[in-house]
């Protein structure tokens, strides 16, 4: 019984202790964040300081939030064309932003900003937009970089002009230099014997290029200016930078892709030399065989510039083949895609070219005829001009060209009167028929015919012109005289001096050519035989008239 009294005692006295000690802490206060004085940094962007940040905002410090807005405010004083009613005070749910032009943030005021000053927000922004907008009109007043900026563009825009002047006069000097002294400089542009430019044509376009790389001189000077002129106005300046990309970054890619071609160019080169080297040993290997050094037995000397200039193009067309991988974008759709293009272009409007070129190679190798041959060709007659792999040009003695395309050519009969007309031969056996009556005595016909081919120009005395009678036709008869000549491009010369020769012989032999169709009374008319070869007593016979009675 003592025991539980003793307890309940002590239960009492712990009871009473404690609500002694909470009565008297009953007047303590836990202090609040509010009252707790804050460090204060300046925001000072024109040395005097303007107002002060006390609060952090998440992980941003205050004395980095108030360095952020003197910045901001700096910013916006460099601004060329300063609008001041363009600050303003714009609320928030969390916060009142001052804004300029309502895309720049200058500074957000918080409710823990206003409570450090024992302040509204509304207040806090309010003063704090008055003190940046007096300091910057201050400055803008008293201390304004605008007539400055003004002046450093007048002057670089002088200078500007300075240097185009003096680029333009250089440009300017050169080309009258280049002009004086063309003779000097420009020869004109030939390959073999082919002109492939005159000098005046290639002083034009030398001339041409040269003032399009004077423009583009001048542009380049006036856009790497344009970043230097936009660098003086901070609102211009962003554009610096964008105007450098837009030509650097084109320019570095070019550089950077250049230096990634170059193992694939030395490929290139090394693939080039050797096919070039390649092609020098052939072409020496065939000049010798043009020169006939070397002889192969069935190949033609004349076969030897053909069949080296096909051995090339092959040659070079194996060698795009084995260089294609090696170019850039050889693997891009878009080049397969052109060069499929370009190849059923080829292959659908070449159809005729490709068959005259294939007609041009096999008459090459068919030998019917060379530069120089006089043949003919279906109804056209003359000297054969050029062969190319297309066409074949023929000259005719009226001096008009006529070209024939090699397809033509390869279908038609080609007569060649040049093939035997050489030193070791006999020559071209030309031939021309005349038609006498069966009343002349053929001796003498042959004696003056023979006459009349040994007394033609441009014949061969040896062998002997020699007489065919080729028909005994009615009322005549076919009497053919055959000469050689090694003259067969002056055909239509021999045949007309041979045709005089024949009337003039026979009318020395006293043989009319009556025939093939003449038609006259003998009996009381005067021979057909000229004057001149008449003897001086001729007198005309007269009529005989026989009374049959």
């Amino acid at each position: 019984m003592k025991i539980k009294l003793l307890k309940l005692l002590a239960l009492f006295l712990v009871l009473f202790s404690c609500s002694v000690v909470l009565g008297q802490n009953k007047n303590l206060k836990i202090p609040d964040s509010s009252t707790v004085k804050l460090k204060g940094y300046p925001v000072s962007p024109f040395k005097d300081t303007l107002f002060y940040v006390y609060n952090n905002i998440g992980s941003f410090p205050a004395k980095e939030r108030a360095e952020y807005i003197s910045s901001k405010i700096k910013r916006l004083y460099n601004e060329s064309f300063f609008e001041k009613d363009s600050i303003k005070v714009i609320p928030s749910d969390v916060s009142s932003d001052i804004v300029y032009k309502n895309d720049l943030v200058l500074m957000s005021v918080l409710e823990s900003d206003a409570k450090a000053e024992n302040q509204t927000v509304s207040f806090i922004a309010n003063r704090n937009l008055k003190m940046i907008k007096s300091a910057i009109i201050y400055q803008n007043e008293n201390y304004s970089q605008l007539p400055k900026r003004f002046g450093y563009t007048a002057l670089l825009v002088l200078i500007i002009g300075l240097i185009l002047f003096l680029v333009g006069k250089v440009f300017n000097i050169i080309k009258k230099y280049i002009v004086k002294n063309k003779e000097k400089y420009f020869k004109g542009v030939n390959y073999n014997t082919v002109k492939i430019l005159s000098p005046d044509k290639q002083l034009f376009i030398f001339l041409r290029f040269f003032a399009f790389v004077k423009l583009i001189t001048l542009i380049l000077i006036v856009y790497l200016s344009l970043p230097i002129l936009f660098s003086i106005f901070p609102a211009t300046k962003e554009y610096t930078t964008t105007l450098l990309r837009w030509i650097l970054t084109p320019a570095k890619s070019a550089l950077m892709g250049f230096v990634g071609f170059l193992p694939s160019l030395f490929t290139i080169i090394v693939i080039i030399i050797i096919f070039k080297y390649s092609l020098k040993v052939i072409k020496f290997f065939f000049d010798e065989i043009k020169s006939e050094n070397i002889k192969i037995d069935g190949f033609y000397s004349d076969w030897a510039l053909p069949t080296f200039n096909v051995i090339r193009l092959l040659m070079y067309a194996f060698m795009l083949v084995i260089i294609f991988p090696y170019l850039p974008g050889s693997d891009s759709p878009i080049f397969k895609g052109v060069s499929v293009f370009v190849g059923v272009l080829f292959s659908l409007g070449s159809s005729n070219a490709i068959a005259n070129m294939v007609a041009g190679l096999v008459i090459t190798y068919m030998r019917p005829f060379k530069i120089g041959d006089y043949i003919k060709i279906g109804d056209v007659s003359g000297e054969v001009v050029e062969k190319t792999a297309l066409v074949t040009r023929i000259r005719t003695p009226k001096f008009e060209d006529i070209t024939i395309p090699n397809a033509t050519v390869l279908s038609s009969t080609s007569t060649n009167y040049s093939a035997n007309a050489k030193h070791s031969n006999n020559g071209l056996l030309i031939h021309t028929t005349v038609t006498i009556g069966y009343d002349v005595p053929w001796t003498d016909i042959y004696a003056a015919l023979i006459e009349a081919a040994l007394n033609t120009e441009l014949t061969e005395k040896e062998p002997k012109p020699f007489v065919l009678q080729t028909s005994l036709d009615d009322f005549y008869v076919s009497y053919q005289i055959n000469v050689y000549t090694k003259e067969p491009t002056k055909q239509p010369r021999i045949y007309s001096s041979l045709h005089q020769n024949i009337q003039d012989s026979f009318n020395a032999a006293g043989i009319e050519i009556m025939s093939p169709h003449y038609n006259a009374l003998r009996d009381g008319n005067t021979t057909t035989i000229p004057p001149n070869y008449l003897k001086e007593d001729y007198e005309a016979p007269s009529f005989n008239l026989k009374n049959k009675s």
